[in-house]
């Protein structure tokens, strides 16, 4: 489905672009539209909490988004789709033309290191990117579980709680290495700084989780995304050499009761190839809500480095 094309040649990213067939304007969004984007997206809540998470988080013009949100409008002005356009590029439509119109806006942005988003949108975005786009590296389907109230209650994990700056030497090595194994850039490597501070940013926000028997890491998992809708869940992990013991069942329960008591649901992503995870969440009470594609393009600099 994927095919290899030219990459692009650097260009300055616009801020309107107008195409005249059919009529649609396309925006580079200000500061002051956020309660508006957050109105369309709240149509969508499972599928657009990440765009959605960074409006929350950041609002719509900040360094933090690493890219610029889009907003593609019709002739009266009503929004048909809304885009973060960057190192992490996320798309949400709800007509064909809006999905060319960002497709066309970021086929001149280079330094976009992955594409993700539902397969269908995905599958007919990269249609019209490839065409002058960067070309892909490497691409993954993956399936979107869904946690819903109420919780299978397992035995306490006392020992589970938010990550604090002293175990920040614990969590960036095996954030690392995840990293790696999904996308094939160490960010150790090509950005130790910064993805040392955005762990560290994490952290200080509360939205990593963690189980440690001193000096040992044994559970990991991120809110990457935290909406009164729904939270969004990455980097989830158990130590291998406690793998086998339910702590990652036990720590699953206890961290979707606690989240549980501030959103309607919780979601995450898991490669289709992985059958055994899929078996674990089916286990924990989560269910299969949609299919996923997220495509790693070629370019690997600073400005790439995974970890959004």
């Amino acid at each position: 489905m994927y095919q290899e094309r030219s990459a692009a040649g650097m260009m300055k990213m616009p801020s309107v672009v107008t195409f005249e067939q059919p009529a649609v304007r396309l925006e580079k969004l200000d500061v002051g539209k956020e309660a508006e984007v957050l109105a369309f997206l709240a149509d969508r809540p499972l599928h657009t909490v990440v765009l959605a998470g960074f409006v929350r988080d950041n609002g719509l013009v900040s360094p933090l988004n690493r890219g610029s949100f889009y907003s593609c409008r019709d002739q009266r002005g009503e929004i048909e789709g809304v885009a973060l356009i960057g190192h992490a590029t996320f798309i949400e439509t709800r007509t064909d033309r809006a999905l060319q119109a960002f497709a066309e806006i970021a086929q001149k942005c280079t330094n976009t290191h992955m594409i993700l988003g539902e397969q269908e949108r995905i599958s007919e975005f990269w249609n019209h990117y490839s065409t002058g786009g960067q070309p892909f590296r490497l691409a993954c389907r993956e399936l979107l579980f869904e946690l819903l109230f109420p919780v299978e209650a397992l035995a306490s994990v006392p020992e589970l709680r938010p990550a604090t700056e002293d175990d920040l030497e614990l969590v960036v090595p095996v954030h690392a290495q995840m990293a790696f194994d999904e996308s094939g850039v160490n960010p150790l490597e090509v950005d130790p700084i910064g993805f040392r501070t955005r762990c560290a940013r994490r952290i200080d926000q509360g939205r990593t989780w963690v189980m440690v028997k001193d000096p040992t890491l044994i559970f990991k998992a991120d809110i990457i995304s935290d909406t009164p809708e729904v939270i969004y869940l990455e980097g989830i992990w158990v130590n291998p050499t406690e793998r086998g013991k339910e702590y990652g069942l036990r720590c699953m329960s206890e961290l979707a009761r606690n989240l549980l008591q501030q959103t309607n649901s919780i979601c995450l992503l898991v490669d289709e190839r992985r059958s055994r995870v899929h078996d674990f969440y089916r286990r924990a009470g989560f269910v299969e809500s949609g299919i996923y594609d997220t495509i790693f393009l070629n370019k690997v600099s600073i400005d790439s480095a995974p970890g959004f």
